[in-house]
């Protein structure tokens, strides 16, 4: 499974509450969620998402274990998500709608272009590759499929 994009380069500790804000989980119409995704990071970082990689520091998706989070992030467009590590529960929740994670540190700036096997194990980033700790083969079925419930579907 290859993916590409490009690199939109985010700091350590990312919580779910700065991915998208409670204020707009009172309603399920995920083109609200997609317009308002990091607004109290940056109220022009929405805009800058549609196929984009992000490249973040540690410890991405802390806090709540708010499922909107990689729901909110897909909308707007994200490829993939890139860091070091992950909390444990959005990392999960990512995989299930079918999100694609990295776990590696690598340097990037911004707007770089980002290459992802996650069968191979491998990302490059301006010409820089490095491995990537593997997911496994379930996981990658998921995602090749959609996500956990298209996957199941699948299945049956």
């Amino acid at each position: 499974m290859k993916i590409e994009g490009h690199a939109v380069c985010l700091p350590a500790d990312i919580d779910t509450d700065q991915i998208i804000a409670g204020r707009y989980l009172r309603t399920k119409d995920r083109s609200i969620w997609r317009r308002h995704v990091f607004e109290d990071l940056d109220p022009d970082l929405a805009d800058k998402l549609d196929e984009a990689v992000i490249v973040a520091g540690k410890n991405f998706g802390c806090g709540s274990s708010r499922e909107q989070a990689p729901v909110a992030l897909k909308e707007a467009g994200v490829r993939a998500i890139v860091a070091p590590s992950f909390a444990r529960i959005f990392f999960r929740n990512a995989i299930n709608i079918g999100l694609p994670l990295a776990e590696v540190e690598i340097p990037c700036s911004e707007g770089d272009m980002v290459e992802i096997d996650l069968t191979a194990g491998l990302i490059t980033v301006s010409g820089i590759s490095r491995d990537i700790r593997p997911l496994s083969p379930r996981m990658l079925q998921m995602l090749a499929a959609g996500g956990l419930v298209s996957h199941w579907r699948q299945e049956r």
